[in-house]
Formats: structure tokens, sequence, C-alpha cells
């Protein structure tokens, strides 16, 4: 199964994917490339793949994405096959990417489980990316700006959940997981 989460920035996406990992062994990760610098304490190959601009409309070239698009100036993109050799060892991929990366997924892989993630509301999103301290105001602003557009494309998803206290939003998410889990088998049946 494609289990995509999405939500804003700073909404803790990539907090949420880590611990759902940790809780759901049948679950990994898809690294997702990006042209964005590195943060501190993230690993190549671990949170992201790190390319340059020409390394990354190489792989557009070789049709190497699933979806790509372009968030806040930098590339994003999920490689084809990370997602196919995922679902052929018949395992759950977590694909964590934006709005216009959820639609292109669920038009191609159309069984794929979307969950948008919420902040409370946009004074704690701004708290939170005020805390991560990785942006300059006028970048938080077009984050916020972002945000707000982000949140209204929610109903196109298979589930909302607010993310006020992390270890809440990711039981409310692990159990989507597995109740989704457990009707598409007995659907196979």
């Amino acid at each position: 199964m494609i289990i995509v989460i999405s939500g804003p920035s700073g909404v803790g996406k990539g907090t949420i994917a880590r611990e759902l990992i940790k809780r759901d062994k049948k679950v990994k990760l898809a690294v997702t490339c990006t042209t964005r610098a590195k943060r501190k304490n993230e690993i190549d190959k671990r949170d992201y793949y790190f390319l340059s601009e020409e390394e990354f409309f190489d792989r557009i070239k070789r049709s190497e994405f699933a979806e790509y698009s372009v968030v806040h100036g930098k590339h994003y993109g999920v490689l084809k096959k990370s997602i196919e050799e995922r679902l052929s060892d018949e395992k759950d991929i977590l694909l964590q990417i934006d709005v216009q990366g959820a639609k292109k997924i669920k038009n191609q892989y159309g069984q794929a489980l979307l969950i948008f993630i919420m902040p409370p509301s946009i004074k704690d999103l701004l708290k939170r990316l005020n805390k991560r301290g990785t942006e300059t105001p006028e970048e938080e602003e077009n984050r916020i700006k972002r945000a707000k557009e982000e949140i209204e494309e929610r109903f196109f998803y298979d589930f909302v959940v607010v993310n006020n206290k992390i270890g809440r939003a990711v039981s409310k998410i692990f159990n989507i997981i597995r109740t989704e889990r457990e009707k598409r088998l007995n659907a196979c049946k």
C-alpha cells in the first residue's frame, strides 16, 4: 500500500513519519530527492537525497520520478524505483510529499491512502516555524501563505489528522493505516 502524508511546512510531517516507521515494521519511508540545502541533523540518503539542480533535471529527463514538484522554490521528487521496489515486496511505502505530489500519486496509483496533517491553528504553525529557526521572516511569511493554500486542499485527502500532540497524531495515523490495511486484505479474500 502507498501511504501519502502531506501538510504545511512545520506541521510535523517528518517527526510523524519517523515515529510511524518505528511503530510499524511493515512501513518504509520513501526517501525524497530535493535540491534544497541540508538542514542541521539531516543525513543524505536517510532524510533526503540532496541533489544539485543539474542532477535533479537529469533524473526528470530519464523519467525516474513518480512525481516531482517545486515547493518554496526548491525541487522535490519521489523516485518510481523506490515505490515499485517496495510494492513488489508487498510492503507499504510512506511518501512525505506536498499536495501537488499527492494528487499526482493518486492519479498514478489510485489505491494510495492520502492523509493530510493539519496544524491546530495558523498561530501554532508560525510558532513551530519560529522554533525550527531555519527560515527568514520573509520565508516564514511565504510558508504561512502556502500553508493556508494547502489547508484548502485537505478535502482531496482520505483522512485529515490535526497534530496538536505528536503522540496522539501518530497513534491516529497508525490506527488509520492498520484499519486500511485490514480492509484491503479482506477485500482481496
